[in-house]
């Protein structure tokens, strides 16, 4: 049997893109989306305005990601978070926990809680991507054919 080794993905899809990823969080998906979609394409600072005075209590742990990418963007890339704007949000459902809740009568009702998982990825706007070619060192003319390019 061939093992086949799978090839590790680049977590950063674009070079001037950062992410936070906030698993099993305790709400459902629904309640996250429409918090999501208030803050969607807009800048970091105002994102965390908007957060910071919403009245749902579904908006702490968004702020705490948009807080925790904007860390990752200034620790890991040295981007400025003035410059950042929340290019991409996605909301997927996680699973749902199980709990009994205990009636009259020995009987117990099933609760369901959902979960959810949420992604925020941060882009700078004032990013310039380095050329590699250009930090390659220049090849020396020292070769069989270097005495043709002197003349």
């Amino acid at each position: 049997m061939i093992k086949i080794k799978r090839q590790r993905r680049n977590p950063y899809p674009t070079t001037n893109e950062v992410y936070a990823l906030g698993q099993h969080i305790c709400m459902s998906a629904h309640k996250a989306r429409r918090i999501i979609d208030q803050i969607r394409g807009r800048s970091y600072e105002e994102t965390l305005m908007i957060l910071e005075l919403m009245p749902y209590r579904a908006c702490y742990p968004i702020f705490k990601l948009v807080y925790s990418a904007a860390a990752n963007a200034r620790h890991n890339r040295g981007f400025n978070e003035a410059s950042l704007v929340i290019s991409q949000v996605a909301v997927n459902e996680g699973t749902t926990l199980k709990r009994l809740k205990p009636r009259a009568r020995g009987r117990s009702y099933l609760i369901k809680r959902p979960t959810c998982h949420i992604t925020i990825a941060l882009k700078d706007i004032e990013f310039e991507p380095i050329d590699r070619f250009m930090l390659r060192p220049k090849t020396k003319n020292t070769g069989w054919l270097g005495w043709l390019k002197k003349g």
